[in-house]
């Protein structure tokens, strides 16, 4: 059992939903998260977008026993980032802020409910609420700004549209390349093909391998780490990684304010493909971006939904309210 920090502290639940599931963290503006939990199975999305019951189906028992643990009561404000949340949360803006309060709150205490994009979690993880940009960059690709009036997004319209510069375009660009080599078409890459001929056998099958599966983005991301390991010695992958940090530069320029202050962050699983992308992609920001200041991020996106949930409890929320990207009910 944790123990409080203080019977005035302010009990904070923050949650983080994505495609692989739920994760929770419970604690106090002065400890940070102290306890956290984690579910696999992510909310449904039905034709009303992310099911409102479905995420409090998921929520309380992992709640219920982050708090037990942290030995605490129940929350006093409760934030809530979750990935489709700009286009599919209609249903959770009406509906989920006035289940979260019947279920975990109401009392004199209570100080709201704040649901955002996980784009907006991502930045509040990384930055905090100081103006700038922040690249999150995973299977897919989505940046994020704000000059603490209002916020801009760039990209993240998903690998059939968008994405570009994410762990799905970099493989799907490295699969490309086989392809024009086994065509025996130009700027093919014999290595990524035999690469890719192991992950997922004879070229000639990849359609079928492909086409039909549910998680085809996953699949494709799959193979970004194959062009990094090429990277080195063959000239195309080296070229895919440069394109991808281009792409990177210029959705964070997109979003980012003008201004001296300003700074710029790159967060998510794509930095694990290291040197080979980290290299230029500092080169791509400086020229992009050669007046923002580049910063390591502090945290990640449930440590962003937990600084909303403390901002919220204690009635320093800085950060722009927006209805698609940052939705706030008060008490």
């Amino acid at each position: 059992m944790v123990e409080p920090t203080g019977p005035r502290e302010r009990v904070l639940l923050a949650v983080d939903s994505g495609g692989s599931g739920l994760r929770v963290a419970v604690g106090t503006p002065t400890s940070g998260p102290v306890v956290r939990r984690a579910g696999r199975e992510p909310v449904r999305t039905g034709p009303r977008g992310l099911d409102p019951a479905h995420l409090l189906e998921l929520l309380a028992p992992l709640a219920d026993a982050a708090l037990a643990e942290a030995g605490f009561g129940a929350p006093e404000a409760v934030a809530v980032g979750a990935a489709g949340f700009a286009s599919l949360g209609d249903a959770w803006r009406a509906e989920v802020p006035a289940a979260l309060t019947a279920r975990f709150g109401g009392g004199d205490a209570w100080a709201g409910v704040a649901l955002s994009s996980d784009a907006v979690t991502a930045y509040v993880g990384a930055l905090g609420a100081r103006p700038g940009a922040v690249v999150a960059a995973g299977t897919g690709l989505t940046a994020t700004g704000t000059d603490l009036v209002s916020w801009r997004r760039a990209d993240g319209w998903g690998h059939l549209l968008g994405d570009c510069g994410g762990g799905a375009w970099i493989g799907r660009a490295g699969l490309e390349a086989a392809l024009r080599a086994h065509d025996g078409r130009p700027g093919g890459s014999a290595a990524l093909l035999e690469r890719g001929q192991v992950l997922l056998g004879p070229a000639d099958g990849w359609p079928q391998a492909l086409y039909p599966r549910s998680d085809r983005p996953a699949v494709l991301a799959s193979f970004a780490p194959e062009v990094s390991a090429c990277a080195r010695e063959d000239a195309v992958a080296e070229e895919i990684l440069r394109e991808a940090a281009r792409h990177m530069a210029g959705a964070a320029a997109a979003v980012c304010p003008d201004g001296g202050d300003a700074a710029v962050s790159v967060t998510g699983g794509l930095l694990g493909l290291g040197e080979a992308l980290l290299a230029p992609l500092e080169e791509e920001l400086a020229k992009a971006l050669p007046h923002a200041r580049r910063v390591a991020p502090e945290g990640d996106p449930l440590l962003g939904a937990f600084r909303l949930a403390s901002g919220l409890a204690l009635g320093d929320l800085t950060l722009p309210h927006d209805r698609r990207l940052l939705h706030v009910t008060p008490a």
